[in-house]
């Protein structure tokens, strides 16, 4: 079940405590596009571990197949889906990694179940 997150919030958040909750937003989008898209694929836990030992290349690889995925689910529940995954990807590659993880969000708010 994919549960609401304040967008406004989890960067709030993520800027105060220095990027430590970015790891659990990380972790939690993961989860939540694997949930959302019926894949069961690399957990979030496993995505962060791989990120450090790639030195975020891997974050990168994960940026765009979160794109894909949640395009995936948006399609499968009748919503307009457009490729984000470029998108994501773009701005994971120039170190805006917290746009991405903020439209993410809200992308997969607009799927969550009220």
């Amino acid at each position: 079940m994919i549960q609401k997150k304040s967008v406004g919030m989890c960067i709030v958040l993520t800027l105060i405590t220095c990027g430590i909750y970015g790891i659990y937003w990380f972790i939690c989008l993961s989860n939540d596009a694997n949930t959302a898209s019926n894949t069961f694929g690399t957990s979030g836990g496993t995505a962060f571990v791989l990120s450090l030992i790639t030195c975020g290349i891997y974050g990168i690889y994960w940026a765009y197949r979160q794109g894909e995925k949640i395009d995936a689910a948006k399609s499968r529940r009748g919503l307009p889906s457009g490729n984000n995954a470029i998108l994501y990807l773009i701005l994971v590659i120039f170190g805006l990694g917290i746009i991405a993880y903020a439209l993410m969000q809200n992308e997969l708010n607009q799927m969550a179940v009220d």
